[in-house]
């Protein structure tokens, strides 16, 4: 027997999810359906991988998948995420930034423990969460102090419409530092770019502690996020550059292959 799950969103990472699936690279699991945004994102993706498309998240639930993958947005995670869990239903999260309000975070976890279920958060961009809570476990269990943060260089144009922009870092030679601070302070500062923050900062030292820092460098595709975790003793490098954001959509793919697999990486 396969593994049923679903998609919620069609946009380019979902249809990441569902390209593989069709590729025979999820041979566990049947794709029982998709749901988007707008009807006709999810008409064409169930079309072109030969699935249900879903008007919306309960008819998607009707037909009963074990795991939902989230590729839509923070408001979608807000909206499905308890519902979703309290019907037993695990969760893949690509949106993580939701959980930026730990008061939801809390709720989060408490509909799954109702329910049964699973909350699996994507490792997206970045990666190495089994490093860093290790290393946040042994800070906690021998009494550490630690030192957890993310430093972020990324294209200027990616800071348009955020407090930190200015017309300068179009023409500037140099890297500019346009934020430094925790990441609590950069939920509220980029409320639209901080998936990768608030990843971070709930496998370490949580969002009052970690440090966040970002760079406009002029020119730059992508983004490189590098990630430290360090105590006495034990220092843990995550360094990810990519140029294009399909590895999010991908480490999805990798997630629900790593859950059917008789040998799990973690």
């Amino acid at each position: 027997m396969k593994t049923k799950f679903g998609i919620v969103g069609c946009g380019f990472l979902g249809n990441i999810v569902a390209d593989a699936w069709k590729k025979g690279l999820l041979e566990d699991y049947e794709l029982v359906g998709v749901t988007s945004r707008t009807f006709a994102s999810a008409e064409k993706t169930a079309s072109a991988v030969g699935c249900a498309a879903c008007a919306d998240v309960d008819a998607l639930l009707a037909l009963e998948p074990e795991y939902i993958v989230e590729a839509a947005s923070v408001e979608a995670v807000r909206a499905m995420a308890v519902p979703v869990l309290r019907r037993g239903v695990s969760l893949v999260v690509l949106s993580i930034g939701a959980f930026a309000d730990l008061a939801f975070y809390e709720e989060v976890k408490q509909a799954a423990r109702e329910g049964g279920a699973k909350v699996h958060l994507a490792s997206g961009a970045i990666g190495g969460f089994d490093v860093l809570q290790t290393v946040t476990l042994m800070a906690e269990a021998q009494k550490l102090d630690e030192k957890a943060g993310i430093e972020t260089h990324t294209g200027a144009k990616g800071f348009r419409n955020t407090p930190v922009w200015a017309d300068h870092l179009l023409t500037d030679t140099e890297k500019t530092t346009v934020f430094t601070g925790s990441a609590k302070e950069a939920i509220a500062t980029f409320p639209r770019r901080v998936n990768v923050a608030v990843a971070t900062s709930l496998a370490t030292t949580g969002p009052d502690v970690t440090g966040v820092t970002m760079h406009s460098v002029p020119g730059w595709v992508g983004d490189d996020h590098c990630i430290t975790a360090e105590i006495e003793g034990v220092k843990a490098v995550v360094d990810i550059c990519s140029s294009t954001s399909a590895i999010a959509g991908w480490s999805a793919v990798a997630l629900l292959r790593n859950l059917a697999s008789p040998v799990c990486f973690y």
